[in-house]
């Protein structure tokens, strides 16, 4: 890449070197996205930490085998590659010729949390409401929402039998009203936790603040295409449901 980037090949081989992790990872990230397993979502995060404390430690050492570190000569434009936010603070400011790199990386890591996090959201609100558990009253009869009274340990093991059930017959399974109240403040506080990364970016070196906006950046494209994929998937059964009936009917009215 030298001969086309010159100073910068080494910050477009980091962003290469991330894609190829991601494509790597991309099975398990097609598994975590389908629930395939309750630790399929960790995976793909847990798998990157080696590559990224090798990249951390790789442009922050001042010694590599014994020798003077090359890789914190190299640059991004004017930034060195082993620089971090801080030095780029003392070497002209937030807009000198360091600092203005920064806010460039600063800027696209925004743009990719603030993408994940109006997705999130709007993965949250498009999701199928939750029906809220019913517990049997005092007698068994009417049902007290999110309430448990005593003396309804009958009508209680009904509840439970037809929550079962519906179970078995693919419904949602029905949560009480506390625990529908912990998952809407949940789901309002995780988007937000994407812009967690952009404080990382600002306390490790420039490298490894690229690799985090590679990551981040194909993870959020990934889990857009992935879910595009369902919806054109779920439209496809859908239409196929619906033509079955009125195929039926067609050929009963010949």
């Amino acid at each position: 890449m030298e001969p086309v980037l010159a100073e910068s090949a080494t910050a477009a081989a980091i962003v290469l070197f991330t894609v190829l992790v991601r494509l790597a990872l991309h099975p398990l990230s097609r598994a975590a996205f389908r629930g395939a397993t309750p630790v399929a979502g960790c995976l793909p995060t847990l798998l990157q930490l080696p590559v990224f404390f090798v990249m951390y430690r790789a442009f922050s050492s001042s010694e590599v085998a014994g020798g003077a570190n090359e890789l914190l000569g190299h640059r991004l434009f004017a930034a060195p590659l082993g620089s971090r936010w801080a030095d780029a603070l003392g070497e002209g400011g937030p807009f000198g010729a360091q600092g203005l790199v920064f806010l460039g990386l600063f800027a696209a890591v925004g743009v990719v949390a603030a993408w994940s996090a109006v997705r999130g959201r709007r993965a949250a609100a498009a999701a199928p409401a939750v029906p809220v558990l019913p517990v049997a009253g005092p007698r068994g009869g009417n049902a007290v929402p999110g309430k448990a009274v005593p003396g309804g340990a009958k009508g209680g093991s009904r509840g439970a039998r037809a929550g079962a059930g519906a179970g078995r017959a693919g419904a949602p399974a029905a949560l009480s009203a506390e625990q529908q109240a912990a998952m809407r403040k949940l789901g309002g506080v995780l988007p937000l936790l994407s812009f967690g990364t952009l404080v990382t970016a600002a306390v490790v070196p420039l490298a490894a603040g690229l690799y985090l906006l590679t990551t981040t950046a194909w993870s959020a494209a990934e889990r857009a295409w992935l879910q595009h994929c369902k919806d054109r998937a779920d439209g496809a059964v859908r239409a196929d449901g619906a033509a079955g009936p009125a195929a039926a009917a067609g050929r009963a009215a010949g």
